[in-house]
């Protein structure tokens, strides 16, 4: 599977390119404050694992405009050598490697 070009920003880490993208409009939960912002990463220019993020914060966009921050790309950085530390692959096929950061997220209702 491949990261949608559209909307999708470049960040290089450690001399590795790599893309990733935040959805734009909030999942039905996210829009309700029931589950958080994720985000996706992919190395640029293979066809390889896609690390997926869940943070521990609402997505910016969600219908109760309660606050939430963009996710910055000194973040993603951090979180891209987290995931690499804990196994993923970026450059091989598989499955999603997926990345819990929801630690503290507090769902609205």
């Amino acid at each position: 599977m491949a990261l949608v070009k559209k909307g999708s920003r470049r960040i290089t880490v450690d001399g590795v390119p790599y893309r990733w993208r935040v959805r734009a409009r909030p999942t039905y939960g996210q829009g309700l404050v029931w589950s958080p912002l994720i985000y996706a990463v992919e190395q640029a220019g293979t066809r390889g694992t896609i690390l997926v993020v869940t943070t521990n914060q609402p997505h910016p966009s969600n219908w109760f405009e309660i606050p939430g921050r963009p996710v910055l790309p000194a973040e993603v950085a951090a979180t891209i050598r987290m995931a690499r530390a804990a196994g993923w692959t970026p450059d091989e096929p598989g499955s999603p490697f997926l990345l819990d950061r929801s630690q503290g997220f507090v769902p609205a209702g």
